[in-house]
């Protein structure tokens, strides 16, 4: 991922995405998964009406079995970013794009399965239990900063992110790949190397890739107004950005 930082400060910052203990997922209903949840319990228990409610109680159980079946289940699986390290929760990206889809009456339950220090190798050995457990229609992969940020193997990257690509094309989800860039102090060859890492495995996987998750702040001519104070974790002006970078793809993919 893009880290701002002057070349005399480098020594000085973190050479990862910090780990916080945060949820390990979290589901988040868009405005009609919350109309259909809060239909399911209303007063309904007077004697005088029992025949009527017991009718009625196996209707609407029908009829909500059926509706959360047929809504749509997005997946985010990724690192600090989307897991809102630094910031009040409802302010990253991820609970943005909920709020999005509510306003265009998407109907849609996101599942943000992000963890802060997140590496493409936890990501991978996550992701069938989720496949399984959420059955998402979405699987939008946001991983592969920590790797580089702590060296890591970028074959080994590349290797994680096609194996979780085909996992979740196999369940039946489209997949959309959140690039991400490294700054040049860490070597214009290293840079390039990694961001071929992305590109690469959306050629191999044939799935939807967004180049540059942080376009617009990480590569801003004054790219501190973006970052927290560690000069790594975007701040929560950035946030729109962010979901402006995926929102045309998200919804495509969703209609």
């Amino acid at each position: 991922m893009a880290k701002v930082s002057p070349p005399a400060k480098v020594k000085s910052i973190s050479r990862k995405i910090a780990k916080v203990p945060v949820e390990s997922v979290t589901v988040l209903n868009t405005w009609a998964t919350e109309i259909m949840e809060s239909g399911m319990n209303k007063t309904l228990w007077k004697r005088r009406h029992f025949n009527a409610i017991v009718l009625s109680v196996w209707a609407t159980g029908f009829y909500v079995e059926i509706q959360a079946k047929s809504a749509r289940s997005i997946l985010i699986l990724g690192d600090s970013i989307s897991a809102e390290y630094g910031l009040q929760r409802g302010q990253g990206w991820v609970a943005l794009l909920v709020q999005k889809l509510t306003k265009e009456k998407i109907t849609a339950q996101v599942v943000n399965a992000s963890i802060s220090g997140e590496t493409t190798s936890g990501g991978r050995s996550r992701m069938s239990a989720l496949l399984k457990q959420h059955q998402p229609e979405l699987v939008v992969i946001e991983l592969g900063a920590n790797d580089a940020l702590r060296g890591l193997d970028l074959a080994q990257t590349q290797d994680n992110l096609i194996a979780m690509a085909q996992a979740a094309k196999s369940s039946g989800a489209k997949v959309l790949l959140l690039g991400m860039q490294m700054p040049p102090n860490y070597g214009l060859d290293y840079a390039k190397q990694f961001e071929n890492v992305y590109r690469q495995t959306a050629q191999k996987t044939q799935v939807h890739l967004i180049p540059f998750f942080l376009k617009g702040v990480g590569d801003d001519p004054d790219p501190l107004k973006w970052f927290q104070s560690d000069r790594i974790h975007p701040n929560a002006a950035a946030h729109p950005q962010l979901l402006a970078n995926v929102w045309p793809e998200i919804k495509k993919m969703t209609q």
